[in-house]
């Protein structure tokens, strides 16, 4: 995989990671509630659900990292894919900028590793 491609996969699996912190440690905390434009009610009223949620945002930066560090560019395609499916269902069912934040990113790492 080419210089570029790796470097893409990795921001994703990077965000991914930082989704991860944000949902399972973050999401009752004042960045939390930011970011994600909860009350503090709300946010302790679905903070398990959250940690779930991200939970599985972890499994898609090991897996993506996972994919890299064997060299295995079928797996790397298959979480990336799974981002952009995770991302264009967050858009439609919960608010469309997830798209852009999670989807796009992924788009681009997907594009370059299919171009290497």
């Amino acid at each position: 995989m080419d210089v570029i491609a790796t470097i893409l996969v990795v921001l994703v699996a990077l965000l991914h990671g930082y989704f991860l912190v944000l949902e399972m440690f973050l999401w009752t905390k004042p960045l939390g509630l930011k970011t994600f434009r909860n009350t503090p009610e709300k946010a302790e009223a679905t903070r398990v659900l959250a940690a779930n949620q991200g939970l599985y945002n972890g499994f898609l930066a090991a897996g993506l990292l996972w994919g890299l560090l064997t060299s295995q560019w079928n797996v790397v395609v298959f979480f990336l894919l799974c981002v952009i499916v995770a991302a264009l269902y967050g858009a439609w069912s919960v608010n469309k900028r997830i798209f852009f934040v999670q989807g796009l990113p992924a788009i681009a790492a997907l594009g370059a590793v299919w171009l290497s």
